[in-house]
C-alpha cells in the first residue's frame, strides 16, 4: 500500500487554498482562452468558407489554427508558469510538510514568491533546473531495474511493460519533488541541489515509485471522470459556434480535464510525495554508487553536475578549496 497520509494530505491542500485558487484561475483561464481562439478560429474559417461553398470544413480548420495558437503562446509562457504558479505552491507545501507555519491569505503567495526568488534569481535558472530533473528522470525508471515485478499491486507482477509504462507516467510529479528539495535544503547552487535530490531518489527508488504509482493511478482515474463528466458541457459550448466542430467537443473536454487536474489533482499529488520523500531521506546523504550510475546513464544528470562545478569554480560542488 501507499505511505503518504491521505487526510494530512487534505489538510496541506486546504491550508494552501490561495494557490489553489490562483491555479484555478490561471487554468481555467487558459480553458478559455482554447474556448475563444476556437471559437474565433472557426468564426473566421465559416466566413472565408463561404466563399468556397465549403463552410464547414474552412470552420474545422479555423478552429484547429486557433487550438494551435493558444498551445504555441502557452509552450513560450511555461517558464513563468512554473516560476509564479508552480514553485511558490511548492515552496509553501514545503513548509507545511517540515510543519512551519506560513501566512494565510494574498499574503502567502507573496512569502512563497520571496522564497522561490531567494532561491532561483530569474525564471529562466529554475525553468533550466526544471528541463534538466525532467531529462535525468527518462532514465531513472530503468536504473532502478526489476522494480516492475516487485510492486506489490495485484496484476502488475505478469505485465512488466506495462507496468513500466505506468512507472514512466508516475513520475511526472517527481521535478516538483525535487524542486521541494532544493527549497528546502537551501543550498548554495541550485543545480548542485537538484543533483543531490535526485540521487535521493533513485537510491530510495523502490519506495517512491511505489508511492508514486499509486498515486498516479487515483489521478488518471479521477482524471478521466472529470474528462467524461466533462464532454457535456463541452458539446454544449462547441454547439454554439458555426460549422461541424462537434469533433472538438473530446479536445475541449480533454482541455477542461486537465485544467481541473492541473489545479487541483497534481497539488495533492505533490504534497503526497514529498511527505513519503522527506520522511524517507531523513538522515541519509546521497550514495556516491547512484551518483555514477545517474552519470553514466545521463547526459542531462551530467550537465547539472557540470553547472554545479562551474558555480564553485571549477571543483565539485560540497569540497573546500
Amino acid at each position: 500500500m501507499w505511505d503518504f497520509d491521505i487526510g494530512r494530505t487534505l489538510g496541506i491542500m486546504a491550508r494552501t487554498w490561495p494557490f489553489i485558487a490562483l491555479r484555478l484561475v490561471v487554468y481555467f483561464a487558459i480553458t478559455l482562452a482554447y474556448i475563444l481562439a476556437t471559437g474565433t478560429g472557426a468564426g473566421v474559417g465559416y466566413g472565408l468558407g463561404r466563399i468556397w461553398d465549403d463552410p464547414g470544413m474552412f470552420a474545422l480548420f479555423g478552429g484547429f489554427i486557433g487550438f494551435g495558437l493558444v498551445s504555441a503562446v502557452l509552450y513560450w509562457l511555461r517558464e513563468y508558469i512554473l516560476y509564479l504558479v508552480k514553485a511558490g505552491h511548492v515552496a509553501v507545501i514545503v513548509h507545511l510538510v517540515e510543519g512551519r507555519e506560513v501566512p494565510e491569505g494574498r499574503g502567502q503567495i507573496d512569502y512563497a514568491t520571496s522564497l522561490v526568488r531567494a532561491r532561483f534569481a530569474e525564471a529562466s535558472v529554475l525553468f533550466v533546473v526544471d528541463q534538466l530533473i525532467k531529462g535525468v528522470l527518462r532514465v531513472v525508471t530503468g536504473l532502478i531495474g526489476g522494480i516492475a515485478n516487485a510492486l506489490p499491486i495485484p496484476g502488475l507482477q505478469a505485465a512488466a511493460g506495462f507496468a513500466n509504462s505506468v512507472i514512466r507516467i508516475s513520475l511526472t510529479y517527481v521535478d516538483e519533488i525535487i524542486l521541494g528539495y532544493n527549497i528546502r535544503e537551501g543550498a548554495d547552487d541550485p543545480f548542485d541541489g537538484a543533483r543531490r535530490g535526485l540521487v535521493l531518489y533513485a537510491q530510495n527508488g523502490g519506495r517512491m515509485v511505489k508511492n508514486a504509482v499509486w498515486l498516479a493511478l487515483f489521478m488518471w482515474l479521477i482524471a478521466l471522470v472529470i474528462f467524461l463528466l466533462m464532454l457535456g458541457p463541452a458539446a454544449a459550448v462547441l454547439y454554439l459556434m458555426p460549422g461541424a466542430l462537434a469533433g472538438w467537443s473530446f479536445a475541449l473536454a480533454i482541455v477542461f480535464a486537465w485544467a481541473i487536474k492541473a489545479a487541483l489533482l497534481e497539488p495533492f499529488a505533490i504534497a503526497a510525495l514529498m511527505q513519503v520523500y522527506f520522511r524517507t531521506i531523513e538522515g541519509q546523504v546521497p550514495d556516491p554508487d547512484w551518483d555514477r550510475k545517474l552519470s553514466d546513464a545521463s547526459r542531462h544528470f551530467r550537465e547539472l553536475k557540470d553547472r554545479a562545478a562551474s558555480a564553485f569554480g571549477g571543483r565539485p560542488a560540497g569540497q573546500t578549496p
